[in-house]
């Protein structure tokens, strides 16, 4: 009669130590695969900061180019156009860094300010000048980012 209830206690005490062990086992899986989704939502964002802030810096250049050569109207308000769309995809990339990367905040805002920092430049010395600090601003951003994820 003690051998049964020894068996029938060791076989609810193996029920239970394996139980706990698939629940812990799941529940790190699950936290794994969180890391690893928000590890990538954060790539994702980087990327994304990163091309935005290319493509506006280019859209930047192109109009003050215009307006410093005296382009007609209608072509400044075509590349205005263009302007105030690249601009506006910046915002959510780099919300998203913010949110995702707060360490990585004040690099990404400082190559975007870089980009805007082309707007009504003087001459087309200062230009290039300022295109290329957002250039660096924008590279110093990815090598900080390249850091982090290393």
């Amino acid at each position: 009669m003690l051998a049964t209830v020894i068996a029938v206690l060791g076989t609810l005490l193996g029920a239970v130590v394996a139980g706990f062990i698939q629940h812990r086992t799941t529940r790190s899986a699950r936290q794994a695969e969180r890391v690893d989704r928000r590890r990538d939502q954060a790539l994702e964002a980087v990327t994304a900061l990163a091309s935005a802030l290319a493509t506006h810096r280019r859209a930047q250049f192109v109009r003050e180019e215009l307006r410093l050569a005296g382009a007609d109207e209608t072509r400044l308000e075509a590349a205005r156009a263009e302007l105030h769309a690249t601009r506006a995809a910046i915002e959510t990339p780099r919300v998203l860094v913010a949110i995702l990367l707060p360490a990585l905040a004040p690099a990404a805002d400082a190559a975007a300010q870089a980009s805007y920092a082309l707007r009504d430049a003087p001459d087309a010395d200062t230009l290039a000048a300022l295109r290329q600090d957002a250039i660096g601003a924008t590279k110093a951003f990815v090598a900080a980012a390249a850091h982090h994820f290393a």
